[in-house]
């Protein structure tokens, strides 16, 4: 700890931090770095496989699937911005992270994490104008206006990410450098600082806040709209194909969102770190390596185009 020759304490910063985790002996840490490696193994072969199925396969060449082969690529970054260091850390006695590559982690964390919430948003207004306005749908979501989008929701989580990167490194981490969590992120980081952090929870609270209630509410009118329409369907097919896109979507964003809202939302969130090292898993790893999974078993597009894959490697 840094002190100045009369043993006071120093505002001097850190040069590294510790990364706590979960704790437990040796067995425990094999234990949490298995179970680390199969979420992180699955999550990489399932994320890489949607990317490269929508890229060979011309039938999914939509916008619907562009925005989810983006969210494939989201969810590998967002994962392997956390898995490899932490599963280092399990077989580490150290278990140190420098003072920079704490600051990385935490921005490359905030910005894809802010891009997928947005980006969720951005796929309920595609549905939105899929299920709404067919007619209009071709021209309203062109190539042109699926990459602005796209680029909106980058924006917005690089400047997110900026926002809480900066006001998190700008504070004096003096009491400890031993961080209570097994990544870099806001609400540990604060209770390591020797400083008021009430403008930098105020921040946090009124920034993801705003972020997860103006996405929800965005994707709330869109899904309206969308059961409007649905029930003025007479055509099962048409609503059971309906059903099934959507589902897939509702469930993804009440997961994303569901995880999201325990951590960031509510002001007493940054209090309770043991409750959030286990939910961070879960939307860190599991969410990622679910995704895939919850857009390929109710989506027949997406199972003919895995068939279609598998038969042509067969024919190889």
């Amino acid at each position: 700890m840094p002190v100045h020759r009369n043993g006071n304490l120093s505002a001097a910063p850190w040069q590294e931090f510790v990364l706590e985790g979960f704790g437990g002996g040796v067995e425990t840490q094999a234990l949490l770095f298995a179970v680390f490696l199969l979420l992180y193994t699955v999550t990489v072969l399932g994320n890489l496989t949607m990317i490269v199925l929508i890229t060979v396969d011309a039938r999914l060449h939509s916008p619907m699937y562009f925005f989810l082969k983006s969210l494939s690529f989201v969810d590998l970054c967002y994962s392997s911005v956390i898995a490899p260091n932490a599963m280092a850390n399990f077989l580490s006695a150290s278990k140190v992270i420098t003072f920079a590559g704490c600051a990385t982690q935490l921005f490359f964390f905030s910005f894809l994490g802010t891009t997928e919430a947005l980006l969720l948003a951005v796929m309920a207004y595609d549905r939105f104008m899929a299920i709404c306005s067919p007619l209009r749908y071709p021209i309203t979501m062109s190539p042109s206006t699926c990459a602005r989008l796209l680029l909106g929701a980058y924006c917005g989580g690089c400047l997110n990410s900026i926002v809480e990167t900066s006001l998190t490194f700008q504070l004096p981490f003096c009491s400890s450098n031993r961080i209570e969590h097994f990544f870099c992120d806001v609400p540990p980081l604060l209770q390591l600082a020797c400083a008021n952090t009430a403008v930098n929870e105020l921040v946090m609270f009124t920034v993801c806040g705003f972020i997860l209630m103006g996405a929800t509410l965005a994707i709330t009118i869109s899904y309206g709209y969308i059961a409007g329409t649905i029930l003025g369907m007479h055509s099962g097919s048409g609503r059971h194909k309906v059903f099934s896109t959507c589902g897939s979507h509702l469930t993804a964003v009440s997961l994303f969102y569901g995880t999201g809202f325990a951590i960031y939302g509510q002001p007493g969130a940054v209090a309770s770190m043991e409750q959030g090292k286990v939910v961070s898993v879960f939307y860190t790893l599991v969410i990622p390596m679910l995704n895939p999974l919850i857009y390929s078993l109710r989506n027949q597009d997406v199972k003919k185009a895995l068939r279609r894959l598998g038969q042509k490697h067969a024919a190889m």
